[in-house]
């Protein structure tokens, strides 16, 4: 039978003591750091005098015990204006009571045999605390003087100095007992101001780094939209220019053919010349249309596993009558068991892209070759072609848009869109795309997409 369990009470922890001292002197958001080092140094003192008014009372410390309480009025009557009706402390009333209950003490408490000059200087750094930094000045040579005044009085009229205690026993329990309102005044301050100084160093720090990331943040989107406009400036100029090209040689061979008789041999010449345009335009177009759908509302990437092989069939077959047109031998190596992770349509497009690349800028009677391999966790597809390779100059810039228009071995027109929108389909299909080229030698294109 499991023993019943019993529930002992927790004692308070830390951070609930921490939470009720800052309820009591006031939140970082409602109240000053003047305020809230008054508000903690005012609860500090007032429990301290409490202690302090029965013993002086008791010891026969009549005058201490009334300036006692004295003090503890007044501070509570700041503290409870200061901390829950929301107005500033009065530093100057703050600082007059201190001179005047100091003086009446200095005289009823033995003057400078008793315990009244211990506290002079901490009460001066709790004024300058809870004042406004244009009153230091003025308060320092105010109690420079009043302490001076005091002093000089009492040494002028020696017997207007009461001592209620004796020298031995009695001065040493005075000073003992005076001694921790000092201390406790200096901790509470300068562990106030420090503490309260990291806060704000770090929420300083904090809004730097936040300020830092926001200029990064707003760096990187300058840069993006101006990518942007630059590649829609290049769209803009393919269109205008590139495009406009084939459509006015249709235009230009329909005119012919309506205004002109061609012999079996022209009409043979011009219909092969405009059905190479006719191909050239339908693939620019092709591209053109992928990559804007793809930059305007994002392609959607529908990735699964798919036979490499199955997917690449009609692609390859298509290609294959591309390259016969030229006198280009094209084979491929594809073993019928690979399986990838990736979107049909894209890779469908990419390869199609770099396969109809090579016989552009393959020679009549070339070679190209399409190879697949499963190396590591990804499989890598090969498109190898002997043709007229890339120029070192241009090879850092064949992945972006191109305005100027590149021709192939029988000055095919491309535009540069088809190996950026390789580029992009690939990497959206957590894969990429890779080169090597030799001039007059020609290049080879890896394509790594993740095995399934």
């Amino acid at each position: 039978m499991p023993e019943p369990q019993i529930n002992t009470p927790k004692s308070p922890s830390f951070k609930s003591v921490k939470t009720i001292w800052s309820e009591l002197i006031g939140s970082q958001t409602d109240f000053t750091l003047e305020s809230r080092i008054f508000n903690s140094i005012s609860i500090s003192l007032i429990i301290l005098l409490l202690v302090y008014i029965p013993y002086n009372f008791f010891a026969g410390l009549y005058t201490a015990a009334i300036s006692a309480v004295v003090f503890a009025l007044f501070f509570y009557y700041q503290y409870y204006r200061s901390r829950y009706l929301g107005k500033r402390h009065h530093s100057i009333a703050f600082g007059v009571a201190g001179v005047l209950i100091f003086g009446v003490n200095y005289f009823a408490n033995s003057g400078m045999q008793g315990s009244t000059d211990l506290i002079w200087p901490v009460y001066l750094l709790l004024v300058l605390s809870i004042s406004p930094y244009k009153q230091h000045l003025a308060w320092l040579a105010f109690y420079l003087i009043c302490f001076f005044a005091i002093h000089y009085v009492g040494y002028l009229y020696p017997a207007s100095i009461k001592y209620p205690f004796t020298i031995d026993h009695g001065q040493f329990l005075d000073r003992v007992i005076a001694f921790p309102i000092p201390v406790l005044v200096v901790y509470v301050t300068v562990t106030f101001i420090k503490k309260s100084y990291d806060q704000e160093r770090k929420l300083t720090e904090e809004k730097t780094l936040a300020l830092k990331a926001s200029k990064e943040e707003i760096s990187l989107q300058k840069n993006h939209l101006e990518q942007s406009n630059l590649e829609k400036n290049k769209l803009m100029s393919i269109i205008s220019h590139d495009l406009r090209s084939p459509l006015l040689n249709i235009q230009n061979y329909l005119e012919l053919l309506k205004d002109y008789e061609l012999d079996s041999t022209e009409r043979l010449g011009m219909e092969k010349t405009l059905l190479n345009s006719t191909n050239n335009t339908m693939e620019m177009l092709s591209n053109l249309l992928n990559w804007s759908k793809s930059q305007m509302n994002g392609a959607y990437t529908h990735l699964k596993e798919v036979n490499l092989l199955h997917t690449l069939s009609n692609t390859l077959e298509m290609e294959l009558l591309h390259a016969a047109k030229k006198a280009i031998s094209l084979s491929f190596h594809i073993p019928a068991d690979i399986l990838v992770m990736a979107d049909e349509d894209m890779l469908q497009l990419v390869i199609r892209n770099l396969i109809s690349n090579a016989i552009k800028f393959t020679p009549k009677g070339g070679k190209i070759h399409i190879e697949a391999a499963i190396i590591g966790d990804h499989c890598q597809i090969m498109v190898e072609d002997n043709g007229l390779g890339i120029p070192p100059e241009k090879q850092n810039q064949i992945f972006h848009i191109k305005s100027q228009p590149e021709y192939g071995t029988n000055q095919e027109k491309g535009v540069g869109l088809g190996l950026a929108l390789c580029k992009e389909f690939t990497e959206r299909q957590n894969g990429k795309i890779t080169f090597e080229s030799t001039v007059g030698k020609g290049t080879k294109f890896f394509v790594w997409i993740p095995q399934a």
